[in-house]
């Protein structure tokens, strides 16, 4: 049985740093500290059972009903009136799940990213009475929006937009990451098949035109419950319809185009969870194991897990700067410099690119210390959240921002 991670975790996301104010949005110090310590109650009740469960690699009924029970689905929205969670707050949250599942934890990430598309998308007093509503009945978001660019070439949009006389009807596929058969609402983007315009709309899981596809025999992540869509003659009403996602970049509002690097940005700190849910486990193993003399006499054990925390340790720095960077933004609303958003996006491809790497060779490395059924899995699904994302473009953005000082860069990740 794996051992729970929350006494090993790093409390830096619920911490600003000592020499400079906090950028978030003004947020009680109890409701954080509850809210941190429900996220450790969750972590450890998932760790119990996290290797069973990703045998199994069922549909995460039993888990997003867990979610539901400690109110996590309601916590994760962008701050509000008596609620919500700021931004570092809401990474720190994922990141402690994803320590014991990285699976609810890539669900949590893509479900409070989705909570701000609301907002990024349709501006904060458009998107307050969907936000309420949506803490109110305890939504769990899931769903996919692409960044501008993003769209695939197979000749024609995926979803698509029909005009009638009540609003549009909505036909297509799409795949999902996470949550195709649990989530309460979608998020996509679709085309009107009249005026070209791409729309960000609202779909309720429980409409019939809504066929769920489940995914199966995944290599990892097999508890998200990663799938496609299949939108057959769906209505949707004006009021579905969230906002207008901008054809290219240059017609982008600033405020938007963080939509796309906080949902990547979301998922480093999935990444995080991985990467130290493996490096807790494996010490632990090497602590328990039955060898001669304590572990403490093995001057190689020593360097390789001098190393790997290491490893970790950079990987959550990077990261932590780049969360910073985001909250400042989004705090900023719509006020924000047209420029900023390349020098976050730059921020958050860096985290990425660290992140990555660390995850891969963490995960791979404690498998040559520690022999035990089930610690492959991290292997797994650091490999199955990374495999989508090839280090060749972040390193262009990276290298585009630092060398052209570009006023926008965009990713091109189906979100």
């Amino acid at each position: 049985m794996p051992t729970t991670p929350a006494a090993a975790s790093e409390p830096y996301a619920d911490e600003p740093y000592a020499d400079e104010p906090s950028t978030d949005v003004p947020y009680a110090d109890e409701q954080r500290r509850v809210l941190l310590r429900t996220a450790r109650d969750i972590a450890d009740d998932l760790a119990t059972d996290a290797i069973v469960r990703d045998q199994a690699g069922k549909p995460p009924v039993d888990e997003t009903a867990r979610l539901r029970e400690a109110g996590l689905p309601a916590a994760l929205s962008p701050p509000l009136p008596g609620g919500g969670a700021d931004w570092r707050t809401g990474c720190a949250v994922i990141r402690e799940v994803a320590t014991a599942d990285s699976s609810l934890g890539e669900i949590l990430a893509r479900h409070y990213a989705h909570s701000w598309n609301v907002r990024l998308y349709a501006g904060h007093p458009h998107a307050s009475a969907l936000e309420e509503e949506a803490v109110r009945e305890q939504w769990l978001w899931a769903g996919t929006v692409r960044a501008p660019g993003a769209e695939p070439d197979t000749g024609g949009p995926d979803l698509t937009l029909t005009p009638i006389a009540s609003g549009h009807v909505l036909n297509g596929r799409r795949p999902v990451a996470t949550g195709v058969t649990v989530a309460d609402q979608f998020l996509v983007d679709a085309v009107c098949a009249v005026t070209g315009d791409v729309l960000v709309v609202r779909v309720p899981a429980g409409d019939p035109g809504v066929i769920a596809e489940p995914a199966h025999d995944r290599l990892g992540q097999r508890v998200a419950g990663a799938g496609a869509l299949v939108m057959d003659g769906v209505v949707v009403e004006p009021r579905q319809i969230v906002g207008h996602r901008p054809q290219d970049e240059e017609s982008t509002a600033p405020l938007t185009a963080l939509a796309g690097p906080a949902l990547r940005l979301a998922l480093c700190h999935v990444g995080l969870g991985i990467t130290e849910g493996a490096l807790i486990e494996a010490r632990d193993l090497s602590r328990n194991a039955r060898v001669p003399g304590p572990p403490g006499d093995d001057p190689d054990l020593l360097l390789a897990y001098g190393e790997l925390a290491s490893a970790a340790q950079t990987a959550a720095a990077v990261v932590e700067r780049a969360t910073h960077a985001m909250a400042r933004a989004l705090n900023t609303g719509t006020e924000l410099d047209p420029e900023e958003p390349a020098a976050v996006d730059a921020l958050v491809a860096l985290a990425e690119t660290v992140t990555t790497t660390a995850a891969l060779h963490v995960t791979t490395r404690v498998l040559e210390l520690a022999d035990a059924p089930g610690l492959d899995r991290f292997w797994r699904n650091a490999r199955t959240l990374t495999a989508h994302h090839p280090a060749t473009h972040r390193l262009r953005v990276i290298g585009d921002h630092y060398l052209n000082d570009r006023r926008r860069t965009a990713a091109r990740a189906d979100l």
